[in-house]
């Protein structure tokens, strides 16, 4: 598996020190690791801004004026797939990370047995973890669970990801989307994929989802997508 990992500590030898021992973990378990490192909250943040898919953060808690918890509470807001490490040198802040279902918590100084055992649990709950699509639209980006996804349409040079609570726009080929998707969601026309998962009645011309939308299916199609749900449910 490949993951993004970010280092968040303002002591510079301190992240020197963890990243090192992140791309030991990654050699020695057969993970490939993409490591970043940041000497501040704030740095990470703008950074996060245009680019969220950290897997894992490995994050100080006593940092300059944003720490590693006010952190942890912003990521959370919108992302609870990220795996969040604790790192302190103080046990008496580690309570306060139970708001933000913090994975675990190390205390300085790191050892390479503790941090190992808890980056192979932190890979265990992310291969775990719903399966989500990467969603970028108006200068920002959302990891939207395949389970959300009702159905997937092209228009023109966009595709438009339906969910059952907002429609997301992105400029992104069609092709390409539908190959980051699992074997739930079926081509049913030229420009139209459903999640099988939310396909209540199945037409002639047409599928029914749950929120009661028809979509269009190629000529043909029904008997197919029929054998489809009944090998897949």
């Amino acid at each position: 598996m490949r993951y993004n990992i970010s280092v968040i500590d303002d002591n510079a030898a301190d992240t020197e020190y963890i990243s090192a021992l992140v791309a030991r973990w990654a050699k020695e378990s057969g993970h490939t690791a993409r490591i970043l490192t940041f000497l501040s909250a704030e740095a990470f943040l703008f950074r996060y801004e245009e680019e969220k898919d950290f897997d894992i953060l490995l994050l100080d808690i006593e940092m300059g004026e944003m720490n590693g918890v006010d952190l942890a509470k912003k990521i959370r807001l919108k992302n609870d797939a990220v795996q969040i490490v604790f790192i302190t040198g103080y046990p008496d802040f580690i309570a306060q990370g139970y708001e933000v279902d913090a994975l675990h918590y190390l205390i300085k100084p790191v050892s390479y047995e503790k941090l190992y055992a808890v980056l192979q649990k932190a890979a265990v709950h992310l291969e775990k973890a719903e399966k989500r699509l990467r969603v970028t639209y108006d200068h920002s980006t959302e990891f939207v669970p395949f389970s959300r996804i009702l159905y997937v349409e092209a228009q023109k040079q966009y595709v438009l990801i339906h969910t059952f609570d907002e429609m997301y726009r992105m400029k992104r080929s069609f092709s390409k989307i539908l190959e980051e998707l699992d074997e739930f969601f079926y081509k049913c026309q030229r420009s139209f994929c459903v999640n099988l998962s939310h396909v209540t009645r199945i037409k002639n011309n047409s599928v029914v989802l749950k929120n009661g939308e028809e979509i269009p299916i190629s000529r043909g199609m029904a008997e197919r997508i029929g054998k489809e749900m009944i090998r897949l449910f």
